[in-house]
């Protein structure tokens, strides 16, 4: 966990509704995925304001927080800080009895977009390894530089090609967890797809299965392949949920995969596999036809709304059509108008870190300028384009230019390789090593550039800073009540937590704050409010201030075993109290001699409802002093 996030995390956890209110967290390149149980208890308007968090999404059945390129340390600190190990890890293939609030009913498209989000992010990145291995392989070859016959050639070939083959063992996996089936089911059915019997060819029968004919796909097989997999995955899981009723306990364990893994198995290739095979043809058929028809309009489309589609998380759609029209057919000309869009941005940022003034808007563009480059563009879109709204349009337009110009050039895309720069190698032709395709992306980007720029800096102005509304300051208010300051209760040496022998004191689980080892045994109010709990033992108080704020204060360390012996409480539970009020009264060599250290830790027992809980930095302090300040 990277101390640097713990604020944010706080605040991120605090305004999607706590932690009670998450059923689920993933995250992409550049952003935090929620499944929330009840979206609307989540304060949108607050999470856009705070700073280090570019913007909010919601679409899809998910809650996005946009964060940029420091996403994953962010995650990790969010986990950490509100212990959603049991949710960012849940186990899949458990039963699906459990109850984890509302459901969100989402329509066709959305559910689409929401599984091929679920079943593609966990892998994207390898995805997109694989295919820059592949496409400069290609360009090594067509240069002369390697030996497309070698074995240098054929070992990186088969690490570059291995996701696509296997593309149907991965997401059966991938698929697995999204629909809750057992991972190793998933896989396993992915496997007997591209397992060598089934794959056409030699002497083997595939033709029939129980006397049933079999239709395989025009390829002759599923390797590569994306809707047989999801959907086969997908009826897995819905049979297994149902089968499991019915199985005995004592032959669960092998009983349910067996059925599940043997009816999926026959329903795909006898159904599944060619329904969906019929529906991913026509579907690329419909794209392809408007590409023959006009490549100026697909061009236009797909250049123009790219970044809209990628701000709700609705670009994915359209990756897995392209997937399999690189798979089935070789190459695919879906996607090729998105890819000027990132260069437009780089052009742009440029543009607008020279001309801002605004020392906020400058410090976002080098980071932002850098992700646009490697062809990650939500930090440009969200941090520095959409808030301004015009510039983003002019993106749009230069971006849809782009779009067409790339079709006209007759490009192709032949394999899922990076983004940004590390895209141009997705041109090339592997079957004759032709980098035409290259050459073109290559100039049309840097056209792109220039044409981004040129145009933010004749258009680009900063926008006029505008005074704070009643209810952003109402709401500064509010943050401002909520924390405030907290004395030291007690006087003595000020230890940071870390140094109490107590696992869950030490370890922050129970809430941020500092210890102190006493010098007097007294123990003081540390804030104006109420004593809600004070153990009968007298060695622990439970505080809560008059703006919500909870403190406990306990004395020593397993002194719960001295039954009260050295306590002598001077105010009862349920008193209201003020700062500096005396609450108990402690013998210090009784406890010391019972062997029971003296240590005193003090915490803010409901921390995740703050950005942070910052200690003094004195080595020691008088009751009264300043110990904790709560953000």
């Amino acid at each position: 966990m990277s101390k640097k996030y713990e604020g944010l995390a706080r605040i991120i956890i605090q305004n999607v509704g706590g932690k009670s209110n998450i059923a689920g967290l993933t995250h992409c390149i550049t952003r935090l995925r929620f499944k929330l149980k009840d979206e609307s208890k989540a304060n949108t308007d607050m999470l856009k304001e705070t700073d280090g968090i570019v913007t909010v999404i919601q679409s899809g059945g998910q809650y996005m927080v946009v964060i940029g390129n420091h996403v994953p340390d962010v995650y990790e600190t969010v986990i950490s800080v509100g212990h959603l190990e049991s949710i960012a890890a849940a186990p899949s293939g458990g039963d699906e009895d459990e109850d984890d609030g509302p459901k969100e009913k989402l329509n066709i498209f959305n559910a689409f977009v929401s599984i091929v989000t679920g079943t593609f992010q966990p892998f994207l990145g390898v995805l997109c390894a694989c295919g820059i291995i592949k496409g400069f392989l290609s360009l090594f070859v067509a240069m002369g530089i390697l030996n497309g016959a070698g074995g240098t050639y054929n070992i990186l070939y088969s690490l570059g090609d291995a996701a696509f083959y296997f593309l149907p063992v991965v997401l059966g996996f991938t698929a697995a967890k999204r629909f809750k089936l057992p991972e190793m089911e998933g896989i396993i059915i992915g496997c007997t797809l591209v397992y060598p019997y089934v794959l056409g060819g030699g002497d083997r029968d595939i033709s029939n299965l129980f006397g049933i004919p079999v239709s395989m796909p025009p390829s002759g097989n599923y390797t590569s392949s994306v809707l047989p997999i999801l959907c086969a995955v997908a009826f897995a899981a819905f049979l297994e949920k149902k089968i499991k009723k019915f199985v005995p306990d004592t032959i669960k364990l092998f009983a349910v995969p067996l059925i599940t893994c043997l009816v999926t198995v026959c329903l795909t290739f006898w159904v599944i596999g060619p329904v969906t095979t019929i529906v991913s043809s026509a579907l690329g058929a419909v794209f392809n036809g408007i590409a023959s028809f006009s490549p100026i309009v697909l061009g236009l489309a797909v250049g123009a709304f790219w970044m809209v589609l990628v701000m709700f998380g609705l670009h994915w759609a359209l990756i897995p059509l392209a997937l399999n029209d690189m798979m089935t057919q070789g190459s695919s000309t879906m996607l090729v108008g998105y890819f000027g869009h990132s260069f437009v941005l780089v052009g742009s940022v440029a543009a607008i870190m020279l001309k801002s003034k605004d020392k906020k808007i400058k410090s976002l563009c080098p980071p932002a300028l850098i992700s646009a480059i490697a062809g990650v563009t939500e930090p440009s879109i969200y941090g520095l384009l959409l808030p301004k709204k015009f510039p983003f349009m002019r993106a749009c337009m230069i971006s849809s230019v782009a779009g067409a110009a790339l079709m006209l050039s007759g490009m192709r895309q032949y394999i899922n390789a990076g983004m940004g720069v590390f895209g141009y190698t997705a041109y090339i032709d592997p079957t004759t090593n032709n980098i035409s395709g290259m050459i073109s992306s290559i100039i049309i980007s840097a056209v792109c550039v220039v044409a981004g720029f040129v145009v933010e800096m004749i258009f680009y102005k900063d926008t006029a800073k505008k005074a704070a509304t009643p209810a952003a300051s109402a709401a500064t208010d509010a943050g401002a009540k909520a924390g405030g300051s907290v004395a030291a209760p007690i006087t003595g040496e000020v230890k940071p937590l870390s140094e109490v022998a107590d696992e869950a004191f030490s370890s922050e689980a129970l809430g941020k704050g500092l210890a102190i080892v006493p010098a007097e045994g007294k123990v003081y109010a540390p804030i104006d409010g109420t004593v809600t709990t004070f153990f009968p033992t007298g060695h622990a108080i439970g505080m809560t201030s008059d703006n919500g704020m909870e403190v406990l204060i306990h004395v020593g360390m397993d002194t719960v075993q001295l039954d009260g012996k050295g306590f002598t409480p001077k105010v009862k539970q349920d008193a209201k109290v003020k700062k500096g009020d005396l609450l108990l009264e402690f013998d210090i060599d009784v406890i010391t001699k019972a062997g029971y250290s003296i240590i005193t830790p003090m915490i803010i027992t409901n921390t995740d409802d703050y950005a942070d809980v910052i200690p003094t930095d004195a080595k020691n302090v008088n009751h009264g002093d300043n110990a904790l300040t709560v953000m």
